[in-house]
């Protein structure tokens, strides 16, 4: 039995299984990344599709994921990568590649002459295998490229510093600006999301998603404490950090409801624009 220290959760997993994550596991007493070096999917995406509106524009960055997540969002849109039966037989050696974090600088290297920056750990939440994300990104610097984390922020603070050296740009997922939908939505802390974004946003390029769920994180009175807050960071510097609002799509477990309206996110981007400088709608 070991205690993994990553996140919220701080699970207490037995000998040869795994955390709530499905992405550590415990091995001779010690908690240990599972899906290190286990990439389920990778593409050359437009920097623009993390989505990075403010960091070099119109390049292109080698996107890649591996498995598991340490949220249980109903409205996952990579649920067969996140949680669930697809993962388990990732954990088992099916349906991955194998790559070193020396490979994967390689690639990006090669994928220069086609407009890439560097590398962007994303598609699942790249933080529960932070080792991977960290040894990788030593690497891409090494080769001069850049190094784009999109993840929910959801880990102890630690872990942020382990990699904070290494990254140059993130977007972070800021689900909600309530706690209620943290925990009883997905299973979450919004104060250690905050507290991540807090801490990464001064030392590295930030952007911030806020994906619009019908009633349930679509107020005019919770954007206005979301963005006011995000306004309000490092002395009012917050007021540059983009703000990507998005609309949603029944997915996954999450099928009770339309797509948010089109004039809803419309009406929230403006009501954030009262606080900030950098607002964009997103999936209209």
């Amino acid at each position: 039995m070991a205690r993994c220290e990553v996140c919220v959760h701080h699970c207490e997993i037995a000998e040869g299984s795994f955390g709530m994550c499905m992405a550590r596991s415990c091995r001779d007493g010690v908690v240990v990344c599972d899906n290190y070096g286990k990439v389920t999917s990778a593409a050359l995406d437009p920097i623009g599709k993390k989505p990075l509106n403010r960091y070099y524009p119109g390049s292109y960055v080698l996107s890649l994921g591996s498995y598991g997540c340490n949220l249980r969002c109903p409205f996952c849109q990579n649920s067969d990568i996140s949680y669930g039966e697809p993962v388990q037989q990732m954990m088992c050696g099916l349906w991955v590649e194998r790559y070193a974090p020396e490979e994967i600088a390689e690639l990006a290297e090669q994928l220069q002459s086609k407009g890439n920056i560097g590398v962007a750990y994303t598609y699942n939440e790249p933080l529960v295998g932070y080792e991977y994300v960290r040894d990788t990104a030593k690497f891409v610097h090494e080769r001069g490229m850049k190094n784009v984390l999109v993840s929910n922020g959801m880990v102890e603070l630690p872990i942020l510093y382990e990699i904070l050296p290494y990254m140059d740009a993130m977007n972070i997922d800021l689900k909600a600006f309530t706690d209620r939908f943290y925990k009883e939505m997905i299973k979450g802390s919004r104060q250690m999301v905050m507290e991540f974004i807090q801490e990464a946003s001064a030392k590295c390029h930030m952007e911030v998603t806020l994906l619009v769920i019908p009633r349930e994180n679509d107020t005019e009175e919770e954007m206005r404490e979301l963005s006011g807050w995000i306004a309000s960071l490092h002395n009012g510097r917050g007021v540059d950090i983009p703000l990507h609002v998005s609309r949603f799509f029944p997915r996954f477990h999450m099928q009770d409801r339309g797509a948010t309206p089109v004039e809803t996110v419309y009406r929230l981007a403006e009501v954030a624009r009262e606080k900030l400088k950098y607002v964009y709608t997103g999936n209209c």
